[in-house]
């Protein structure tokens, strides 16, 4: 049997920050968490797919500009900008850490995660920085909105 360290080390640290989370949120409000994150990826990769659809922007593996001269990993079909990936990893992180951050004081490095999976995603050749950049500027957006509506409707009540 073969074991995936790396997918039982994020498991890991995805199921931390949960604790993190639900011990400061208590259960109910975290269970609203849980749904307010549910429904800002779902709103986060429609955006994205939305976009995709009608840009219809080739990604770096199969631009015939460049994909001779880059380092193609993976290929895929579908349309690159911008990216789901780096869109929906932002707009969680900004919400898990502005939730967070007054609690914890290294509630930063979450932003590590983001960072670290949009650098894949231009590795792998799936996407241009601005295909990355993009993302995260609708990610953000997505999880400031999404925090403010959690206050006010979770946790002023």
């Amino acid at each position: 049997m073969v074991v995936d360290y790396k997918a039982n080390i994020l498991d890991s640290i995805f199921l931390l920050i949960f604790y993190f989370l639900q011990k400061k949120l208590g259960w109910k409000n975290f269970l609203y968490y849980i749904l307010f994150t549910a429904v800002l990826i779902l709103i986060c990769d429609q955006t994205a797919n939305f976009f995709k659809d009608s840009i219809q922007r080739l990604r770096p593996c199969n631009d015939l500009e460049i994909k001779d001269i880059i380092r193609i990993v993976k290929s895929s079909a579908t349309k690159s900008f911008f990216s789901g990936h780096a869109t929906n990893s932002m707009a969680t992180t900004v919400f898990a850490y502005l939730i967070l951050k007054k609690e914890y004081k290294y509630s930063s490095l979450l932003f590590l995660f983001p960072f670290i999976f949009a650098y894949s995603r231009i590795y792998l050749g799936l996407h241009f920085p601005t295909d990355i950049l993009t993302g995260y500027a609708f990610g953000a957006m997505f999880g400031c909105i999404f925090y403010k509506m959690y206050q006010k409707y979770i946790i002023k009540n």
